[in-house]
């Protein structure tokens, strides 16, 4: 895969780096980085009143950073890894600043293999999709790198497909759809 060794080493000087996933680009921080995700944030052009998603390698190192009730590891096992993000309450040992409320986390698992074998070297990354605030999400490397310039390190993982992930909020009593992606709401209601 290109670019893994610069995508790594830039991770953990704290930049800005852009990996792919099942769904679409993202832009990612090691968000145990000062002043990573604050980075982040001002590069996306991201009010950090919008949390950051975390990606994680698998189900044990999400249960990890978020508080998981029985909900949230029925949609981990039926969706993950894939394209859906589970937002539930956040362990209180987990400081990292990823904007939003700081007693929630969203997280998910991707299926893209690249980016997987990234995630077990570096560990949890603090992502948004690759795009200016308010744009299309990049769907290639050549959309990154056209997109935030050529000293932007990219872990090119070929084209991307798919449309952004769901993301579900279990933080209440009922689940709460915060964004529609590639997986139904309806179908997630029935999974739980």
């Amino acid at each position: 895969m290109r670019g893994f060794e610069e995508v790594l080493a830039s991770l953990r000087a704290g930049l800005v780096v852009a990996v792919p996933t099942d769904t679409v680009y993202g832009l990612a921080v090691d968000p145990r980085a000062p002043g990573a995700t604050g980075e982040l944030f001002r590069l996306k052009g991201r009010p950090d009143t919008l949390a950051l998603p975390v990606l994680v390698g698998d189900i044990g190192e999400a249960w990890e950073l978020g508080m998981p009730d029985g909900r949230a590891i029925a949609l981990a096992d039926r969706y993950w890894p894939g394209a859906l993000t589970i937002i539930v309450a956040r362990q209180p040992a987990v400081g990292f600043d990823l904007g939003g409320d700081p007693r929630t986390i969203g997280l998910r698992c991707p299926a893209h293999a690249g980016t997987r074998r990234l995630l077990a070297t570096s560990g949890p990354l603090a992502v948004t999709s690759a795009n200016a605030h308010g744009m299309a999400p990049c769907r290639s490397a050549a959309e990154v790198r056209e997109s935030f310039g050529p000293s932007l390190p990219v872990l090119d993982g070929g084209p991307a497909s798919g449309e952004p992930s769901t993301v579900v909020s279990l933080v209440g009593e009922r689940p709460a759809l915060l964004r529609l992606g590639s997986i139904p709401f309806g179908e997630v209601l029935a999974a739980l």
